[in-house]
């Protein structure tokens, strides 16, 4: 069995954009949950010369074997400028990436 959710969302002044995406399947006794998460805003700028931010990454990996479960987790952010027609506009961007699995009980199994 297999869940797919598509968010795309998109602010009324076209500046701001957030999309989202979940995926949750069982299969061959592992339940996996995938969710990714992007979005990204766009400002004018005046100054070309003004300061686009630090970049940050972050990851995140837990293995629990005595609860049978792993968890992966990544967050990007970053920033960069961009110049169209003559006007300087600084783009900023998140980025998540969340991972689970984690073991079903298998029923209907005899072991012989």
């Amino acid at each position: 069995m297999r869940d797919l959710l598509y968010k795309n969302m998109t602010s009324p002044d076209r500046s701001r954009r957030v999309i989202a995406s979940s995926e949750i399947a069982d299969k061959e006794g592992v339940h996996s949950v995938v969710r990714r998460h992007f979005a990204c805003m766009v400002k004018q700028i005046e100054n070309s010369a003004a300061e686009k931010p630090a970049p940050y990454l972050y990851v995140l990996k837990e293995r629990n074997t005595r609860e049978k479960r792993e968890r992966f987790f990544c967050k990007i952010k970053g920033g960069l400028l961009a110049v169209n027609k003559g006007k300087v506009f600084l783009i900023v961007f998140i980025h998540t990436l969340s991972i689970q699995l984690t073991a079903t009980e298998k029923t209907g199994e005899q072991v012989v």
